[in-house]
């Protein structure tokens, strides 16, 4: 099992109307199957609390991947300095014609957030191929938000 990967998007979207739906294309570049034009439908929210992206990916490569990534916040403010932080983010990745799991995660994060600071707790949960290699980590984060 690799012990890292990258894994590096470049996409454009088209929203319909201000719904938050659209559409996307581009290209993905990943140190397992290298490079490959995707393309697939999205929604996006955003709030001062939530922070809502959904998109489905279809990749243009022999095995007819697709991915479904999620990544969702959600920041209440707790006082005039401080706010909770919490985010939920996930991938599955699968070859349709194979029918081989290729990829998933769940990353989740609990903290605080005090200015650009936010800080908590989190964990990183992984699988890998089509035997779900399992890989897990836990520990504290700190991220700074630049401006």
């Amino acid at each position: 099992m690799r012990k890292s990967s990258v894994l590096i998007p470049a996409q454009i979207q088209y929203e319909f109307g201000k719904k938050g739906f659209g559409v996307m294309a581009g290209g993905e570049m990943n140190s397992v199957i290298g490079f490959y034009p995707v393309f697939g439908p999205l929604h996006t929210y955003a709030s001062k609390e939530f922070l809502a992206v959904t998109v489905a990916t279809f990749y243009v490569n022999q095995e007819q991947d697709f991915k479904l990534f999620g990544l969702y916040e959600y920041k209440p403010v707790l006082s005039e300095k401080w706010t909770l932080y919490t985010r939920l983010q996930f991938i599955y990745n699968q070859s349709i014609r194979e029918g081989d799991h290729n990829r998933s995660y769940l990353y989740l994060r609990a903290g605080l957030k005090k200015g650009p600071m936010i800080f908590g707790i989190g964990a990183n949960l992984d699988q890998f191929g089509p035997d779900k290699q399992y890989r897990d980590s836990f520990g504290l984060f700190v991220r700074w938000e630049l401006r």
